[in-house]
């Protein structure tokens, strides 16, 4: 694990636990994703939908955000960990013959999408709202596709990620937030407006 990556990582957590008690869902904090137009889906989403039809189906409920607690948010941390820790780190081309292939990690394998759906699947059977359980397509530090799972919060949209150890509040995430899946409708994508300042060149530097 990079070692600037842990470092942040436990920051941004320190800094998102002491938020708790003041932040606003509704305040324009810069907490919160700012999601825009209509994007097209990943083409292994696609792939995935039509294999799993029911998980991308809209169910018809208004999209909520999680009251997060310090259970709830403990909850996130412990299923981060581990659905990290269970799956074997292996790229689509040498498990499917492909270059990008979505699904379950049924043999305990997978690459980044493997590990979203999986922590997207445990998160949804403890309870936790599907609209608030969203997908999310980044450019990484090397300007690399990378999928992670956006939480959303009423406290802000945080981060599950398979290549840096903390949940994240999103904007310390060192990565280029691209799009999204919609809250109201899974099959659906949106894109995202990131505009803040690249933390990318600090990282390099």
């Amino acid at each position: 694990m990079n070692k600037t990556y842990k470092v942040l990582g436990a920051i941004a957590a320190v800094t998102m636990l002491m938020g708790l008690a003041e932040a606003r869902a509704d305040g324009d904090t810069g907490r919160f994703m700012k999601v825009g137009s209509v994007a097209s889906a990943p083409a292994g989403h696609t792939g995935f939908c039509l294999e799993f039809p029911d998980e991308c189906r809209s169910r018809g409920d208004q999209p909520v955000v999680v009251k997060i607690d310090s259970d709830r948010w403990d909850e996130l941390i412990a299923i981060n960990a581990e659905v990290n820790r269970r799956i074997r780190p292996v790229t689509d081309m040498e498990l499917f013959g492909v270059e990008e292939y979505w699904t379950y990690p049924t043999d305990g394998a997978g690459d980044c999408e493997e590990y979203v759906l999986e922590k997207q699947r445990v998160l949804e059977s403890r309870g936790w709202p599907r609209s608030a359980l969203l997908i999310t397509v980044v450019k990484d530090t090397n300007n690399s596709g990378h999928a992670v799972l956006t939480v959303r919060t009423d406290k802000g949209d945080v981060i599950l990620d398979n290549q840096i150890e903390a949940v994240l509040p999103w904007y310390s995430a060192p990565y280029r937030f691209v799009k999204r899946q919609s809250a109201s409708n899974p099959a659906r994508w949106a894109a995202i407006s990131d505009l803040r300042v690249s933390t990318v060149a600090s990282l390099k530097n």
